[in-house]
């Protein structure tokens, strides 16, 4: 399912600049991973109309190809059977046209996955604050893993796990409490700067 692209922004003049300097980026998905509440999809959406690309959610994207919500998923089939679907959900995008995907907070954690999406796409980690995450997941009753639970020490718990896998992503770009576009704006500079600004034949 392809997502509406966001409503034109006005773009800061670095932006714009970045559009060109980025061109080639164009020819190569963009995958964001990072934990629960980074802002995967708020940036993701934002980062994929500066670049005129498609938006595409793999939460949603599973959920579309099972037919059911991510936490029906959990309740009904286990955390497992969501990944091994959520694995091969973000194989079938991966051979699609460049577009920028947002994952879940553990799809990049899977060793296939995370293969895959360093040889066919750059994998861009957006980091935060625990305590950041922690306001925002909070604010919502859509994720399985912290329902019920205190969601700071879940996020500890995650971070602890997750992020030696995180680290393996080409590009890594420390986010705050601010807004979308800030983080769009590191995002197109931690790519400018990075040697995968001329895509491998």
């Amino acid at each position: 399912m392809t997502e509406a692209a966001e409503p034109p922004e006005t773009l800061p003049a670095a932006l714009i600049d970045a559009k060109a300097d980025l061109a080639p980026f164009r020819e190569r998905t963009i995958v964001l991973v990072g934990l629960m509440g980074v802002g995967k999809s708020s940036v993701g959406r934002r980062l994929a109309n500066v670049l005129e690309l498609p938006f595409r959610d793999a939460d949603n994207e599973v959920e579309a190809a099972a037919g059911r919500s991510i936490s029906e998923i959990f309740a009904e089939l286990g955390e497992s059977a969501f990944r091994d679907g959520e694995r091969r959900v973000i194989g079938r995008l991966l051979d699609e046209p460049p577009h920028v995907l947002a994952t879940g907070g553990g799809a990049f954690v899977n060793p296939e996955t995370r293969a895959l999406i360093n040889e066919k796409a750059v994998s861009v980690w957006l980091k935060a604050d625990i305590e950041l995450l922690a306001r925002r997941v909070s604010r919502k009753d859509n994720r399985p893993l912290v329902r019920g639970k205190d969601p700071v020490q879940v996020l500890t718990q995650l971070a602890q796990a997750r992020n030696p896998a995180y680290a393996e992503a080409q590009v890594h770009v420390q986010t705050g409490d601010t807004p979308h576009m800030v983080a769009v704006e590191a995002i197109l500079a931690a790519l400018r700067a990075s040697n995968l600004s001329k895509p491998t034949e």
